[in-house]
Parts: structure tokens; C-alpha cells; sequence
């Protein structure tokens, strides 16, 4: 009976772990020339900012911008990262606590790309970021050198980021969203856009039981499965997977 019971979880864990991502894809920041992108998971938020490398990267969260109490993240020449804001004109005060961990520091072409993450609930007084579809406004500036001083008036804005299911985001740079399956409905064969990038094919009945689990070359031959719903899980060379469900006729 566990058994049973486990499988028939399966297919709802499939389908759940196609929205288990959400993600603002790289949004541009015109007016500081930087870009900024959200990804949240179950336990975390991993943030992406691009700019200057010669000048301060702030991303605040909220819509009240540099309000007493809102919380930002800002790349500067000292070690804090995090900081809560103090009100418009007075420099930001660094946290007790600082919550993000920096994943990757890099510079090219004057071009600094941070990722950072922490847990979705931060410390205290932390934006709190929740992992499903949202709307994120945020407000965002620059500076003219790394150390922590005045934007100016032109170098800061305000913006809206949309996270949406991380599967729905268009990324040419996200190899394993480019491998696509078709016909959809199938009847004999299964096609595979771009097979050169797949790694392995697996192949889930609707009560959760691995029915099919190889590599295909460019097609897979489903005729001999019943006619249902299925799920196919499919892996590329880089361990990214995909998911899509499917008709059999």
C-alpha cells in the first residue's frame, strides 16, 4: 500500500517541481546602466546584479524608496552588503547581520557581475520574498566611485520586477529550456528538438511508474504504450531537467 501511495505522488511531485522556481528573468536598469535579476526557491533568493565596475550597485526593496526602515542591498568598497535604509539624503546604516552570502564576484570589460543569496526571510527587518508569482518594486542607483556616498540625482530610479514560473522564462543562455518535444498529442514517435543536448529521456505513466528511461537519438518510439498521460523527464549534459506532460493516442 506505501507503495501505491508513492507513485501515485508522482505525478503531482513532476508538476510540482515545474513551478518550484520563480524567477524576474534579467531585467534592465536603464537609468545606471545595471541589470538585476531575482530567482526564489523553497528556501532562498539568489540575486544577479550587473554594472559599473567602478562604482557602487544598490537594489532596494519596497515602494516607498529610501524610507526610514526599507531594506536594499548594496556592493561598495567596505565588507557590508546589507543595509537598511535611514531616509532620503542620510547615508544607509549596515545591518547587525549581514544575510547575504556572495556567491560569485567577477569583472569584464568594466562590467561587474555579483550573484548573492540568502534565505527567503533574511534577518530582521529583511525584505521578505516569497517563493510564487509576485510583483517586486524596487528602487536602485549607482554611485561614481565603490565607496559609499551620495547617487546624485541622476543616477537612481525606481522599477517593478515580475517573477514568474521559472520554466515560463524566455533565457537564450538556458540550454536545457531549448530541447522541446513533439508531436503533442503522439501516437507512434517522439521528436526531440536539439537531441545533441540531452543527456537522458525518462518516461513516467500517469500512476508514477518509470515506463521508458534511455537517451534517444533525435526520436523515441512510443507505440507500444497504452494511450494516457504521460511524463517525460528529460535531462541534459549539464544535469539541468525539464519536464513535460503528454498525451499518447
Amino acid at each position: 500500500m506505501a507503495k501505491k501511495n508513492l507513485l501515485l505522488c508522482v505525478p503531482f511531485f513532476i508538476g510540482s517541481m515545474l513551478y518550484s522556481q520563480f524567477s524576474s528573468g534579467n531585467v534592465s536598469l536603464p537609468t545606471t546602466a545595471m541589470t538585476v535579476k531575482i530567482d526564489v526557491d523553497a528556501t532562498n533568493v539568489t540575486m544577479t546584479l550587473k554594472g559599473s565596475s567602478s562604482a557602487w550597485l544598490g537594489i532596494g526593496f519596497g515602494n516607498d524608496g529610501m524610507a526610514a526602515g526599507a531594506d536594499g542591498y548594496i556592493y561598495n568598497s567596505s565588507a557590508s552588503r546589507d543595509y537598511t535604509f535611514s531616509g532620503v539624503g542620510i547615508t544607509p546604516s549596515a545591518d547587525a547581520a549581514q544575510n547575504w552570502t556572495e556567491l560569485s564576484n567577477t569583472v569584464a570589460s568594466g562590467v561587474r557581475t555579483l550573484v548573492v543569496r540568502r534565505t527567503l526571510a533574511g534577518g530582521a527587518g529583511d525584505f521578505v520574498f516569497t517563493n510564487s508569482a509576485a510583483t517586486i518594486p524596487i528602487f536602485y542607483a549607482k554611485g561614481s566611485t565603490t565607496a559609499l556616498a551620495n547617487h546624485g540625482g541622476g543616477s537612481r530610479d525606481y522599477a517593478t520586477l515580475t517573477l514568474t514560473p521559472f520554466l515560463a522564462v524566455d533565457e537564450a543562455d538556458a540550454s536545457a529550456r531549448k530541447i522541446s518535444v513533439y508531436p503533442n498529442p503522439v501516437t507512434d514517435v517522439i521528436n526531440f528538438k536539439n537531441p545533441d543536448q540531452i543527456s537522458s529521456v525518462k518516461i513516467y505513466d500517469s500512476a508514477g511508474k518509470l515506463v521508458i528511461n534511455q537517451k534517444p537519438v533525435g526520436k523515441l518510439d512510443v507505440s507500444e504504450l497504452l494511450k494516457g498521460v504521460y511524463f517525460i523527464e528529460i535531462e541534459n549534459a549539464n544535469g539541468a531537467k525539464t519536464y513535460e506532460k503528454i498525451i499518447k493516442h
